[in-house]
């Protein structure tokens, strides 16, 4: 199969796809692969580190050219135009808050195979969790840098000083990226309260982490309580594949302190906090009734060098499935079924068939059909 990788295009995205060492193992099965020149330099990998794992180095165009593309983030406006019906696309999608995408992917024919909705046999997405520990980590360091007073925050200290009382930091969600950023939060020694609605989950976090941060129900009523004395507020929701819930709404905001600051986690799939809305590195923060709003979706795309590693590390083995056995792949594949969300025309993941009120046709429908039957 030819195989393309393109350079990111979305601002100040330096992730890249597929390592030397991924292309490596492609092109010893047998695979040809074309690699944009200069698509991995924001990790710090060179056109010659693809060339001498045997890839060949081309345009933009050429890349895009291939049976299957592999991305890091989702196609851009100035990308659609790439989009055709005999490609395999394989990257993170976000659909459930892209209508646009959506119907670019639909009108297009593209076969689209979203990381995100990746689902293995025990509930687990493989290929969403290795950036979701990575932006929760960073979660509570952007956090702790907008508290600061010369970025307009509280000027509060998350881990506080000796007789002075730490930061406190509520997280909204206790899935892998609250567990995350829990991790990070108690690392620098502030006070953490985490929120979710399964019991059991928030009974193993109080296991974990030895009863040193405080578990509750997430209910509006706990949200509400716990809001005037939060100093920075994590979303952490995720519906696989559909548009988060709105947990915190625009009414709530003057509970919190001036100079408090929020960072929703779930933006790309239209976030928990009502007020939030897609940013960017270049202009990550915006104020709503005095409280400091973060809402960066490519958030791991800042560490790149460890994101790409962390990422490719999941998402090559699956990779090597499409490469070798093309869509079929998925008719022996569950989990990777799972990630189908585009094809001939048709949308075949129900949670975004849902959030964009567009009909839903099940992916094995879908894979029966000939192609370019839309």
């Amino acid at each position: 199969m030819k195989i393309g990788l393109p350079k990111e295009i979305k601002v100040k995205e330096n992730r890249v796809a597929l390592t030397p060492g991924g292309v490596g193992m492609l092109v010893r099965r047998g695979h040809q692969v074309t690699v944009e020149r200069g698509a991995g330099v924001g990790s710090g990998i060179q056109d010659q580190d693809y060339r001498d794992a045997g890839a060949e180095l081309g345009s933009v165009a050429e890349a895009w050219a291939a049976e299957m593309v592999v991305k890091v983030k989702e196609p851009i406006e100035a990308e659609y135009g790439y989009l055709r019906p005999d490609l395999l696309l394989f990257t993170y999608l976000h659909l459930a808050a892209d209508r646009a995408l959506t119907e670019a992917l639909l009108s297009s024919g593209t076969t689209g195979i979203a990381y995100e909705t990746v689902q293995s046999s025990d509930g687990s997405l493989p290929l969403l969790t290795p950036m979701s520990e990575v932006a929760g980590r960073l979660s509570v360091q952007a956090g702790a840098y907008h508290l600061q007073k010369p970025q307009g925050g509280r000027g509060v200290l998350l881990g506080g000083v000796p007789g002075v009382q730490a930061g406190h930091v509520v997280i909204i969600g206790g899935g892998v990226v609250g567990t995350n950023a829990a991790k990070m939060a108690m690392g620098l020694g502030a006070k953490v309260t985490i929120l979710d609605v399964s019991h059991r989950r928030l009974t193993y976090l109080d296991d974990v982490f030895f009863g040193k941060l405080t578990t509750m129900m997430s209910s509006e009523a706990n949200i509400r309580a716990l809001l005037p004395e939060t100093d920075l507020l994590i979303g952490g929701v995720l519906i696989p594949g559909a548009r988060a819930p709105h947990l915190v709404t625009r009414d709530m905001l003057p509970l919190m302190q001036e100079g408090s600051v929020i960072v929703d986690v779930a933006v790309d799939q239209g976030g928990c906090v009502e007020t939030i809305r897609p940013t960017t590195y270049d202009d990550p923060v915006y104020l709503v009734e005095g409280i400091i709003h973060y809402g960066v979706a490519n958030m791991p795309g800042g560490v790149p060098r460890t994101s790409t590693f962390a990422l490719t590390n999941q998402t090559l083995p699956f990779a090597l499935q499409l490469a070798d056995h093309g869509v079929s792949a998925l008719l022996g594949n569950e989990a990777l079924k799972k990630g189908l969300n585009t094809m001939n025309g048709k949308l075949t993941f129900q949670g975004v068939a849902d959030a964009l009120e567009l009909p839903y046709t099940p992916p094995e429908d879908a894979l029966r059909m000939p192609a370019n039957s839309a």
